[in-house]
C-alpha cells in the first residue's frame, strides 16, 4: 500500500500553494480551484505522495503535533534561504553526526521539517 496524500484544510489557499511550490519545491499535479471547495494537489511528480490543499474557511487546520518532512541537499543553505525570506526557523538540530534538520511552519501553522 502506498500513501496517496496528506490533506490540509486551509483559509489561505493561494499562500499555501506558493509555500509548497516555492519553499518545498512541489509542483501542482491536479488543480481544482474552480470547484467547491477549491482543491489543489502538489507533489514532486506524477504518482508521488501529494499535499492536498482544501480551501475551507469554516474548518481550517488548527492542530499541532504533526510535521511534514522534506529532503533538502543542504540543510544550512535551506535554513539561511528561508530566514532571508522572512520565515521563522528553528536552529539546526543534529541528534547524531549523520542527521541534521530544522523546522518552520507553512501558512496554516503546519510544522514543516527540512532534513
Amino acid at each position: 500500500m502506498k500513501m496517496q496524500h496528506i490533506t490540509i484544510q486551509t483559509r489561505q489557499l493561494e499562500e499555501s500553494i506558493r509555500f509548497y511550490e516555492q519553499v518545498a519545491g512541489l509542483a501542482i499535479q491536479q488543480d481544482m480551484r474552480n470547484g467547491s471547495p477549491s482543491i489543489v494537489f502538489l507533489a514532486n511528480g506524477a504518482a508521488e505522495t501529494c499535499v492536498e490543499l482544501v480551501e475551507n474557511a469554516e474548518a481550517p487546520y488548527t492542530g499541532s503535533g504533526i510535521s511534514i518532512g522534506f529532503h533538502t541537499d543542504d540543510v544550512e543553505q535551506k535554513r539561511a534561504e528561508l530566514m532571508q525570506q522572512g520565515y521563522e526557523v528553528t536552529p539546526v538540530i543534529s541528534p547524531n553526526p549523520h542527521v541534521k534538520f530544522f523546522f518552520t511552519r507553512d501558512p496554516n501553522g503546519v510544522q514543516i521539517q527540512f532534513i
